[in-house]
């Protein structure tokens, strides 16, 4: 189960978005950790660490296509006088049986191919004749093309140090060291490590699947013509986009008519897939807000902790708020308000956290920063709520974007921050400090 009981506090309670925030993060549970295949576990967050069973690189290894030489046989050569060294062979990468360079030879060498014995430095091709006799090349012949480059003569026109252009055995890990941290969000190179140290699978919190469903008889799919009092449904784009932001797997179920039994009949055939379920709509005072109807009735109604509380908090936009477990496994749900706003800093605040609790990550919130005010006029707030308006932020300033509306969107699709305007202050002037959410 991914859920504890949430709180109950009297009906009339005016809630903090603080105390509505702690009530969630008290209640979701990290979720259970499996073991998945390295490219399933991409985004997820390892629940142990990682130790290196093999060194990288496991031997020495060429950085350079070139020549395996000795030290003392380049030692002072130059173009006007070049080390002439008989080539005795090829060193691939890959290959398992190497040949012996010893004094007065060379090996020609690959790009990630063990160091042969013998063998101190390695040469670059650019620094020999590559067997043609003709002066400084700027590259190899394809085996394929002449193999009579393996072996014959080549002139070396630098001399090289002890180790030159080799990479170490361990000189990048070393079997026995720490390669991951539990905690660790596996991205490209973390995958890239684990699959280079021979892991291949790994156990992790698993990515939440998060289902987004939004209500309203109104609404309408994009692509589709709108008849009147129509409007798009863009909410459940935004939070299935912004959920996939947040590191889940996002189902968008799209949009539900203000009808409970069909409401409460599509949550219920959702539950199979979710970890969290979030709804948008339907959580208001109206006499067509059918989502507080339709969740009283959804899954086993005798399972001790179900339920969904719907609340008043002291903030906006966004005070309508819903949140509880559903069904016998106790899915945890979010139910935001309908206004495109709303719900998207709905989200931001309560859902994403969610979200990355269930991934089992310690840090679940945006970062925040303090900014100055770049704005024509003061900013003004209700008495008693948090006031999110939408703005843009950069180099220690914020500027309002759009103004305080629940339904601009337009507003919103230009705004990378949130301006946080506390419940006791009812305007704030230009050129004052104020707290700011990160969203980009």
């Amino acid at each position: 189960m991914s859920t504890a009981a949430p709180r109950t506090i009297g009906p009339d309670h005016l809630w903090s978005v603080d105390e509505h925030l702690e009530d969630i993060l008290a209640t979701v549970r990290p979720l259970e950790p499996i073991e998945l295949q390295l490219l399933d576990a991409q985004g997820c967050v390892l629940v142990e660490d990682v130790t290196v069973p093999v060194s990288l690189p496991p031997f020495d290894n060429s950085s350079m296509d070139g020549y395996a030489v000795r030290v003392a046989d380049v030692a002072g050569a130059s173009e006007e006088f070049p080390a002439a060294l008989e080539v005795v062979g090829d060193v691939a990468a890959g290959q398992s049986e190497l040949l012996h360079v010893g004094p007065g030879q060379a090996a020609r060498i690959m790009t990630g191919a063990p160091l042969p014995p013998g063998a101190e430095t390695v040469v670059p091709v650019e620094w020999t004749d590559g067997g043609l006799g003709e002066g400084p090349v700027t590259g190899m012949r394809a085996r394929s093309l002449a193999p009579e480059g393996a072996g014959g003569q080549v002139h070396v026109y630098r001399q090289a140090e002890a180790r030159a252009h080799v990479r170490a055995k361990g000189s990048d890990v070393k079997a026995g060291d720490r390669a991951l941290e539990a905690g660790t969000v596996l991205g490209p190179s973390q995958i890239a490590l684990l699959a280079a140290i021979g892991r291949g699978t790994v156990r992790v919190r698993p990515r939440p699947r998060v289902v987004v469903l939004s209500t309203g008889s109104e609404l309408v799919q994009p692509d589709e013509e709108l008849a009147d009092g129509q409007i798009y449904d863009s909410n459940s784009f935004a939070l299935t986009a912004a959920a996939r932001d947040a590191g889940a797997i996002a189902y968008r179920v799209g949009a539900v008519a203000d009808d409970a039994e069909t409401l409460r009949s599509t949550i219920e055939d959702q539950l199979v897939r979710a970890d969290l379920m979030v709804t948008t709509g339907g959580v208001s005072v109206g006499a067509y807000d059918v989502v507080k109807e339709a969740l009283s009735y959804v899954g086993d109604e005798d399972e001790a902790g179900s339920g969904v509380e719907f609340r008043k908090l002291a903030m906006q936009p966004g005070k309508p708020q819903g949140f509880g477990s559903i069904g016998p496994d106790h899915i945890p749900l979010l139910a935001l308000p309908g206004n495109p706003v709303s719900s998207y800093v709905s989200f931001e605040l309560f859902v994403r956290p969610a979200i990355r609790t269930l991934m089992g990550l310690e840090d679940v919130h945006r970062p925040r920063t303090r900014a100055t005010l770049v704005a024509d006029e003061a900013l003004t707030s209700p008495k008693g709520r948090r006031q999110f308006l939408r703005g843009t932020y950069a180099d220690g300033e914020v500027r309002p974007v759009g103004g305080a509306g629940s339904h601009l969107i337009a507003a919103l699709a230009h705004a990378d921050a949130l301006i946080v305007v506390p419940e006791d202050v009812r305007s704030v002037e230009p050129g004052a400090e104020i707290e700011v959410v990160l969203l980009g």
